[in-house]
Parts: C-alpha cells; sequence; structure tokens
C-alpha cells in the first residue's frame, strides 16, 4: 500500500488526517530503508516508537483504571501487560494496515520483515507516538477506542487471561473455599468440531456456566462469567 493510499484508509475509517504528515512518514520508514535511499531527508521510526510506548501505557492504564472500577491493582496491571504485549500491537498494526504500508529496505523486505510481529509492535508505537505529536491524546484515545479497547471484553484478549487463577483469587480472599469445574454437556457441532459446556461452583453451590471447543475453554469460559457476576454485585 503506498503513502497516499494509507492516508485516504486512515481519512476514511478513522477520520485522521495528519497535519504534519512527515511524523507519519517517519512513523513508517525502516532504518534499511533510509540507508539505500541516501537522497532521502528524514528519520527512521525509532525516536517515535520511544514516545508511542510511553503514550500506549498511560493510555492504556487511564482506560483500564476507568472501565473497571472494581478492579484491584493486580487485577489493572495483569490486563494491562495483555493489552500492550508484542502479540497485541502487531494484531492491530495488520487490522489498520499498518504493515501494508511500512518503507522497508530490500533485505528486510525479502526476508520477510512486513509480517513480523516484533517489527509490528514497533510501528504500531511509532504511529502512536506520530499521531500524539500531531494531534494530542484526545486523537490517540478516539483511535484506541475502534481499535485496541473496541477488542476488550472479546475472545481476542481472553485467550491471554488466565480467568481461573483470577477466580480462584477472588474466592480465596476470605479463607479456602472448594471450587469444582464439573462437565456438563458435550455436543458434536454439523463441522465435526465439538462444543463442550462447563460449570464452576464453590462448596457445591454453582457459580456460572461457560461453553467452549475444548473441555479447557469451555471451563475458562464459565470463570471468566462468574468473574463478571461476582464484579457485578
Amino acid at each position: 500500500m503506498s503513502q497516499d493510499s494509507f492516508k485516504k484508509y486512515l481519512l476514511s475509517e478513522f477520520n485522521i488526517h495528519f497535519n504534519d504528515e512527515s511524523l507519519l512518514t517517519e512513523a513508517l520508514t525502516q532504518r534499511n530503508y533510509l540507508n539505500e535511499h541516501p537522497n532521502e531527508s528524514g528519520r527512521d521510526y525509532q525516536r517515535l516508537e520511544f514516545l508511542g510506548d510511553s503514550v500506549m501505557q498511560v493510555s492504556v492504564a487511564e482506560y483500564l483504571f476507568k472501565r473497571y472500577p472494581n478492579w484491584h491493582e493486580g487485577q489493572l496491571t495483569e490486563m494491562r501487560i495483555t493489552m500492550v504485549q508484542t502479540r497485541s500491537f502487531a494484531h492491530f498494526s495488520r487490522l489498520v494496515h499498518l504493515n501494508e504500508a511500512i518503507r522497508l529496505g530490500k533485505g528486510e523486505e525479502m526476508s520477510g520483515a512486513r509480517d513480523r510481529d516484533s517489527l509490528l509492535e514497533d510501528i504500531w508505537e511509532a504511529f502512536i507516538g506520530a499521531l500524539y505529536l500531531d494531534q494530542g491524546l484526545d486523537a490517540v484515545r478516539l483511535f484506541l477506542d475502534k481499535t485496541l479497547f473496541a477488542a476488550v471484553d472479546t475472545e481476542f484478549f481472553d485467550r491471554f487471561i488466565d480467568f481461573k487463577s483470577r477466580l480462584q483469587e477472588k474466592l480465596q480472599k476470605k479463607g479456602t473455599v472448594d471450587i469444582d469445574y464439573r462437565t456438563e454437556n458435550e455436543q458434536q457441532l454439523s463441522n465435526n468440531e465439538q462444543l463442550f459446556e462447563a460449570s464452576v461452583s464453590v462448596d457445591d453451590k454453582e457459580l456460572a456456566r461457560g461453553t467452549g471447543k475444548s473441555i479447557k475453554d469451555a471451563e475458562k469460559a464459565a470463570a471468566r462469567v462468574a468473574l463478571k457476576l461476582l464484579e457485578e454485585k
């Protein structure tokens, strides 16, 4: 994707237009590209990545602090770490086509760098840094609302969270309890996959049920539902 095409995409999908387009170019430029194009002025993405990392930490921390007023510090920290990890940023870089807009050196292009998670994490942070410098924190929040924050409480982040351990921690704050997971139902789906239903009980009292394509996933889903119910009380 060309720089012009990416600019049009940002405008149509996120209503983002860079006042200083050189910031966007810098955020999408890898060092080897500049080495191969010595006549081009400008920098690579690394300084903006440094800034974007801090902006992301603050933005995610603020978002979680406001969204989950009943969570303690450990829960907030666990979720923040989940959201700002390499796999997360790489996923959202691909989602918004940052991977297609990176200016790479020929050697990096041939080695498959355009799809390398570590580079896509860096480019995500650099883009956030550029957006922050160009339009401020409110613009960053709006962009994250449509991307990263929109995925909270979805299966994307669920796979990184240990809901069973979190439920155990919450239930055993006031003493030892007996937590029991049971497979309640198993269904054969039309595509030859199986769907399991599991329940979670505390001291023989059922708290919640969940479903998944494995017993492990069903138990995790049950723990997630139980946590949500407990937090709503």
